[in-house]
């Protein structure tokens, strides 16, 4: 017997544990993107810079955190988990002590950007230790939670910067920080064990070169595009794209990609990818704008402007994990739609509302415009994260991360340019309030187009998720499901008796005179549907899994499928339900999205072969000790059959009852 071991979790005694750690780690990945910021006044005069000097510090900060992403997957599937997670917050704590300590701008921007090294890889190590330990009727809630921290980062960032240096010089911000990645780094080394697969990919410096051009030129290009030089923000954009055109090339071109650019090619993946940037997009805008109005135009005192979004950042802890549990019962069919008309409507009424209402009454309008992207993130990624195989999911993570970065950019620089554009129309004192007040409605009005556009791409979503699934004669075939696994079962014995007739009564027979040759295999691409479907018109109970290079890469069977239909629909009893609840509206809905998952994430990847040569004894016990229905035969280390327990009981009760006569 052999155990031909493709990928094998680690035992996770302590889910919970775990993903607070990952969940921390996200958090101060978020949290970072803008506490330092608030501190740029008192850094301006503590070290003699100005304004366009001082920028930099988000600027660098942005590029390196971006640049980090893609480098993430490589490094996840090449270092043990515990010690790159180490790694990578001791950048943080390095960076921080760095910074906190410079006497120079200099020294201060060479720890900020040794910050973003580490953070750039923070929520892509995070998000993928969360899919590994997520039980997977619990993905939506972990995800969810994921997606809380996410969302509180930013948010609560600006009110604790707003808290520190009220009482403290500017360097406090990164003792603090400084302290919190120490207590995300021994929570790390205490908790985490080593969950990933390592495959130790070759890293290609030329497609880490292109990509890290890539996304330089175009957020360069974007961030400066209302604050310098049109023509260098042009360039810089361009430039940022021609690379981004070199590396798509190139990652086609190799063996090992640095991004595995497949996820893409599925539909609702890439359409996730797009809703959650759209979200994420909403969330920059307005927590960067509504305190900056607030305090520039209404004389709101900073604290006050900042805590302005703390009602709001409270309600999005406590509706995230809630939101999961709804994903993990009903799938995103109505969270999404729910979340984008929150954004819509009350960013909108953010904008037309915040000139003359009071602080208490823009926090109470505010509440659902973080609310609703609260309903948005951790649903969409979890859904969109469970369309991929278990090999794409890396890959996934980091296309889904890198999109964070974008859509960062986007949403604070852009509309922060676009309110400055509107604002600065009028130069006088006069003018500029009714200035700035047009600028915050046309921001509202524009993260309003946003949600409208988010509506529609969940209504989209769903579509293809229905689309895609089960199609009329494949829900026919897994209507007959039962009578083809019934005939089965009653033809087996006779159809295996008859084949193998021909074998000497007495004579020990080999394995290769009772496999199966002709193996139903099924690729890793492929669905649930796919594999019941196959199941179903092949008559058959299960299928090897292979990849491209047609290496075994696990083993389904109905009975996976089975359990996990059952894990997402509570009223799943057994097979007789496609009948039962065949008129069931919501049955058929969610039925439609548990089927479209790929198989890979129900099949088991630790799977129990046999080689050609063993006897045919030990192959029996094999199977019984394992409670197997039937296991792949190998010859080396390729897949020459399989070899099926119905074939060696006719066998056995053949020779028993001719024996007899």
């Amino acid at each position: 017997m052999t155990e031909h071991t493709i990928h094998q979790h680690t035992p996770n005694h302590k889910p919970q544990a775990i993903l607070f750690v990952a969940a921390f780690a996200a958090f101060l990945a978020t949290f970072n993107e803008t506490f330092l910021n608030v501190g740029f006044a008192p850094i301006m005069k503590s070290l003699s810079v100005d304004v366009s000097t001082v920028q930099w510090l988000a600027t660098a900060y942005m590029l390196g955190a971006a640049v980090m992403v893609p480098v993430s997957a490589f490094a996840y599937r090449s270092f043990p988990t515990r010690n790159l997670f180490c790694a990578t917050t001791a950048l943080l704590v390095l960076g921080s002590i760095i910074g906190a300590l410079a006497q120079t701008f200099t020294v201060l921007l060479i720890g900020r950007i040794i910050q973003a090294l580490g953070t750039g890889m923070l929520i892509p190590i995070g998000m993928n230790i969360t899919l590994e330990i997520a039980p997977r009727e619990k993905l939506g809630t972990y995800m969810g939670i994921m997606g809380a921290m996410t969302t509180l980062g930013p948010s609560s960032s600006v009110i604790l910067a707003g808290l520190i240096l009220a009482y403290c010089p500017w360097q406090a911000l990164l003792w603090t920080f400084a302290g919190l990645s120490l207590l995300c780094l021994l929570s790390g080394a205490l908790i985490l064990g080593d969950v990933a697969h390592l495959t130790h990919p070759r890293l290609d410096a030329i497609s880490v070169a292109l990509i890290g051009i890539a996304l330089i030129g175009v957020l360069y290009g974007v961030s400066t595009a209302f604050s310098g030089s049109v023509l260098i923000a042009f360039g810089s954009a361009a430039l940022g794209v021609a690379a981004l055109v070199l590396f798509i090339h190139r990652q086609k071109t190799l063996k090992e990609p640095l991004i595995n650019l497949e996820p893409l090619h599925v539909k609702p993946f890439a359409l996730g990818v797009v809703i959650n940037m759209l979200s994420l997009i909403s969330i920059f805008a307005m927590n960067i704008i509504v305190p900056t109005f607030m305090q520039s135009v209404l004389d709101t005192p900073p604290l006050i402007a900042s805590l302005t979004l703390f009602p709001a950042i409270l309600c999005s802890c406590v509706i995230s994990p809630l939101a999961g549990r709804i994903y993990d019962k009903q799938g995103p069919r109505i969270l999404l739609p729910v979340g984008f008309a929150c954004i819509a409507l009350f960013a909108t009424a953010t904008g037309l509302l915040i000139t003359t209402a009071s602080p208490l009454v823009i926090a109470l309008v505010y509440i659902p415009v973080i609310g609703g992207s609260a309903l948005i993130i951790g649903p969409v990624q979890s859904f969109a994260l469970s369309r991929l195989t278990y090999e794409q999911n890396p890959h996934g993570v980091t296309i889904m991360s890198t999109g964070f970065q974008i859509a960062g950019c986007v949403g604070s620089s852009v509309f922060t340019g676009i309110y400055a554009a509107v604002t600065t129309s009028s130069t006088s004192s006069g003018l500029y309030a009714a200035a700035a007040s047009t600028g915050m409605v046309v921001v509202g009005l524009l993260v309003g187009v946003v949600g409208i556009i988010g509506f529609a791409c969940s209504i989209a979503i769903r579509s293809i998720a229905t689309k895609s699934t089960l199609t009329a004669s494949a829900t026919q075939q897994l209507s007959s499901q039962i009578d083809i696994e019934h005939e089965s079962w009653e033809q087996t014995a006779t159809n295996e008796a008859a084949r193998i007739s021909g074998t000497p009564l007495f004579t020990q027979p080999t394995l290769s005179s009772l496999m199966q040759t002709d193996v139903f295999t099924l690729p890793t691409t492929a669905t649930a549907a796919d594999a019941m479907t196959l199941f179903a018109t092949k008559g058959i109970s299960g299928a090897p899994l292979v990849n491209e290079e047609g290496d075994l890469a696990g083993f389904v069977s109905d009975g996976d499928i089975m359990r996990n239909l059952a894990d997402q629909i509570p009223s799943f009893k057994s097979a007789w339900s496609f009948i039962v609840e065949r008129e069931n509206a919501d049955f058929k809905q969610t039925l439609s999205e548990v089927m479209e998952m790929p198989v890979t994430q129900m099949a088991s990847k630790h799977v129990i072969t046999v080689t050609v040569d063993d006897e045919m004894g030990e192959v029996a016990r094999v199977l019984a000790d394992n409670h197997l229905k039937k296991a792949p035969v190998m010859a080396d280390t390729r897949m020459v059959g399989i070899i099926n327990r119905s074939s060696i009981t006719a066998y056995a009760v053949s020779t028993f009852l001719k024996e007899g006569k």
